[in-house]
């Protein structure tokens, strides 16, 4: 197959510039009349298991579609399965994961319907099993899959029960010595019957599971106010805060944490990315627009030496409003941010896409992030559209190794559906 080859002048995951390279490989063609394929919370849209990747993504056709392929290998096992998601709605994504045995699991077509899931029939394999409940438990109203691998090799499996601005986080655990689910918690965090969380989360080296997440107090898009954060050391049983204050659960809006206040209207976006740094210390990405400005900018919240803090990247000129219900048609994407080093002096790295940019898969560097100072540039030179940042997150925790997975789809506002030809699906191996 042909490589696209890209020369980034200045992009690293040490502390200074060097030159580097990437290229796409491609996969097979997909859906691309929305963002369905290419939503942030996916988690994941590509993971990889010893040498093996895997990959998932609609088809054309709405058929839920897996591919694998060794790694350095540009040759792809492609699947059609006999499942389908309703690809109109870009809630509906697939999100897949590999346990520590090499199962893999699959998760689809959710929004504010029955839990969809299903496993491999054998290891490594594409064949999945018929459509099975997870824990038979809370599923018949569900909304944003997301698997999490555990350093142990079980699974952390989050999900809505209920609908926007009036919903609870439910999660779920699996055990590969028994292989079987069981509900940790069926209301993690409470909106109390009158708003819920949007979350995103992630599982540090050592195994802590961090998790943070607006407040969204209805439908509409403005009303996501605020900065919360947890964090479980037990695997997701018991929950603390920062400072190691242990909650009482459920967490709701009177005992949360609060890492940043945020009013709403203030075009807070939802369900973005976080991470932390080598020291466990979280650093969550997003955006909104500060009180005395018109333009939403890119923001890292984070935490170290036990204090929180925010910085404000700055770099965008273009105004825009998020208001509404639906899946908008915004002219950035949400955030995808990785860390390296520790403390004030990590290195950041923000993957995004701007129309300013030419909606381009681009990157935000700060290698001291006390000094708040950023470079910008493209890792393609060919636009993306509605594009969103997901990644192969169990490749860059054992190899350091950045794999995205990249398609250029368009969102009509409102939930629409553009008249568009299949896309080619890439992944962008940035070296």
């Amino acid at each position: 197959m042909k490589y696209l080859c890209l020369l980034l002048s200045f992009f690293t995951f040490g502390f200074s510039a060097v030159q580097a390279q990437s290229k796409t490989i491609p996969v097979d063609k997909a859906w691309a009349g929305n963002s369905v394929n290419a939503v942030i919370f996916r988690k994941n849209s590509l993971v990889t298991y010893k040498n093996i990747q895997f990959i998932a993504f609609y088809n054309q056709k709405g058929k839920l579609t897996l591919g694998k392929r060794k790694l350095n290998s540009s040759k792809w096992e492609i699947l059609e399965t006999a499942f389908s998601g309703n690809i109109h709605d870009a809630h509906n994504c697939i999100s897949i994961m590999v346990d520590g045995d090499g199962f893999l699991h699959v998760s689809w077509d959710h929004h504010g319907n029955p839990l969809n899931y299903a496993h491999s029939v054998a290891p490594l394999s594409l064949q999945l099993t018929a459509k099975i409940p997870m824990t038979g438990l809370n599923e018949t109203n569900a909304t944003y899959p997301e698997f999490y691998k555990m350093p142990n090799g079980n699974l952390i499996f989050l999900y809505r029960d209920g609908r926007s601005g009036k919903g609870n986080l439910v999660m779920n655990r699996y055990a590969v010595k028994s292989k079987t689910w069981t509900q940790l918690h069926t209301n993690l965090i409470d909106g109390e019957g009158r708003q819920n969380a949007y979350w995103q989360a992630c599982v540090d080296k050592n195994g802590t599971f961090n998790i943070s997440w607006v407040w969204r107090g209805s439908p509409d898009v403005a009303s996501n106010h605020n900065m919360l954060f947890a964090r479980s050391t037990d695997g997701g049983f018991s929950w603390e805060k920062s400072t190691g204050e242990k909650y009482t659960l459920p967490i709701n809006e009177a005992n949360a944490e609060l890492a940043c206040s945020i009013p709403q209207n203030s075009e807070l976006i939802n369900q973005t990315s976080m991470t932390t740094d080598e020291l466990g210390n979280p650093f969550i990405a997003s955006y909104w627009r500060s009180a005395n400005s018109t333009v939403p900018q890119y923001h890292i919240i984070y935490n170290v030496g036990g204090e929180w803090k925010e910085s404000d990247l700055g770099f965008r000129t273009t105004p825009f409003s998020l208001s509404g219900v639906g899946t908008k048609r915004i002219p950035i994407s949400r955030p995808q941010v990785l860390v390296s080093g520790k403390g004030d002096k990590a290195s950041i790295r923000l993957f995004f896409r701007d129309s300013e940019r030419g909606d381009k898969v681009s990157i935000a560097v700060c290698n001291d992030i006390a000094q708040n100072q950023w470079k910008i540039s493209d890792l393609t030179n060919f636009g993306v559209g509605s594009w969103e940042p997901t990644y192969d997150t169990e490749l860059w925790k054992d190899k350091k190794s950045l794999h995205l997975f990249v398609e250029n789809v368009q969102q009509v506002d409102g939930e629409g559906v553009a008249e568009a030809q299949p896309e080619m699906v890439n992944v962008l191996e940035v070296k």
